[in-house]
């Protein structure tokens, strides 16, 4: 039995988002919009990121090319609105990523290499299929440093 990258992605991308949940909650309520120096990303910016791309990510791969447009001044204003709420942000997480796994289930080996025009270059299906995993992933790397400055990280 083979096993596919659609199928790794659809295994291990639920359990990086219970990590990146777990990491939040290190993070004091007080703290989860706190910057750590100057323009240093929060925690609930970078949430607020993953949940919003992991569901651009999933448009791409149902459409095959770019869906977020040339202006990226909505995406910033709808990052910045929903980076104001925790609840909301984990629950547009779980959301997006419950949708992402989906669509990356459906995605056909025949269509992994297809490439899709981004404003910086060509990206595959196999790279954005990849991405809410990567990114994920980063994240919970980003929001542990910001845990274990505040001596939080178990």
């Amino acid at each position: 039995m083979s096993h596919t990258l659609q199928d790794f992605l659809a295994e291990q991308t639920p359990k990086v988002l219970a990590d990146l949940i777990e990491a939040v909650q290190r993070i004091p309520e007080e703290k989860l919009a706190w910057s750590p120096m100057g323009d240093a990303r929060t925690v609930l910016d970078q949430l607020a990121e993953c949940a919003l791309l992991n569901g651009s990510s999933a448009d791409m791969l149902t459409a095959k090319s770019w869906t977020m447009g040339s202006d990226l001044s909505p995406y910033l204003a709808a990052k910045a609105k929903l980076a104001e709420d925790a609840t909301a942000c984990i629950a547009l997480l779980k959301d997006n990523t419950g949708r992402v796994i989906d669509v990356i289930k459906e995605v056909k080996d025949d269509d992994l290499d297809v490439q899709v025009q981004m404003p910086w270059g060509a990206n595959s299906i196999a790279e954005i299929a990849s991405y809410p995993y990567w990114n994920m992933y980063y994240h919970q790397g980003q929001i542990n440093y910001i845990a274990s400055m505040l001596g939080r990280l178990d």
